[in-house]
């Protein structure tokens, strides 16, 4: 398949600076990278789920997915142009669960959170945005008006598991209500089967943090972007689409650690030494 690539246009024969333009871009204003290791986070299962729990006699992780977050942003007092980011992420956990130590494992799935706050600075400012919203052969829309206050953005990988562990529940109480974004992930009822044992697990986790706002900035401009490269047609012939592929080389022979490494020098890497 062909690259897509876009070059300046060139009419004087060289690319040179032609003019300063003004473009609508976030900036982004503060950010931080965290590696949490979030211990002992409680599963919650649905009913079913949980009487397998209580009947088990360990649990071993099969793995965790993140499958969303909830942000909130508020100004902090005294302290102008820094705000608080209120993180919670929910994580999707899937355990297997033993009823005796060498019998046959049940797969059981639930879900868990974990809150964090952080500090960014985002500068200040409370303008009213308005804008419009075209709409063909009508009056256009109004879009309600908004302002210019930062955003905040979350990013993170699925986590990795660390642990997985039961224990016993001093005092068994009814079952808990979950928020519905929790047991939207749930099927099943939920909340009425009374937890005798609970489910924990210990995950690693990546992420970043940053604050956005929208701002005008002043940039270079060389040209507009005109693509260098005409669109390759796909023949409808499978065959021909299957001879343009390349090989997948590494797919039979797998790089070497150091070939990964891009501050080893090529072809000096000792890699498999033997003395």
């Amino acid at each position: 398949m062909a690259d897509s690539k876009a070059s300046p246009a060139v009419n004087s024969g060289h690319q040179t600076f032609k003019e300063a333009v003004c473009i609508d871009a976030k900036r982004v204003y503060d950010s931080c990278s965290d590696k949490d290791c979030l211990e002992d986070l409680r599963v919650y299962f649905n009913d079913e789920d949980q009487t397998i729990i209580n009947n088990s006699v360990a649990v071993k992780s099969r793995g965790a997915e993140l499958f969303n977050v909830f942000i909130d942003v508020e100004p902090i007092q005294f302290n102008r142009g820094f705000y608080a980011v209120d993180i919670t992420f929910c994580f999707h956990v899937v355990l297997e669960a033993y009823e005796t130590p060498c019998g046959k494992a049940h797969v059981v799935c639930g879900v868990a959170s974990f809150n964090k706050k952080v500090i960014l600075y985002g500068s200040e400012g409370n303008v009213k945005i308005f804008s419009s919203e075209f709409v063909n052969n009508a009056d256009d829309e109004q879009d309600n008006s908004a302002t210019n206050l930062p955003k905040a953005v979350v990013e993170a990988v699925d986590p990795i598991t660390l642990a997985a562990k039961l224990i016993e529940c001093e005092c068994p109480t009814e079952g808990c209500q979950l928020p519905k974004a929790f047991t939207n992930k749930l099927t099943g009822s939920v909340g009425l089967v009374v937890p005798i044992k609970t489910a924990h697990v210990t995950l690693g986790l990546f992420s970043i943090v940053k604050i956005e706002r929208n701002v005008q900035m002043l940039i270079p401009a060389y040209d507009f972007c005109i693509p260098d490269k005409e669109c390759t047609s796909s023949t409808g012939d499978p065959c021909e689409l299957f001879k343009s592929l390349k090989f997948p080389t590494n797919e039979f022979y797998p790089p070497r650690f150091c070939d990964l490494d891009d501050t080893s020098p090529a072809g000096n890497c000792n890699c498999g030494d033997r003395r």
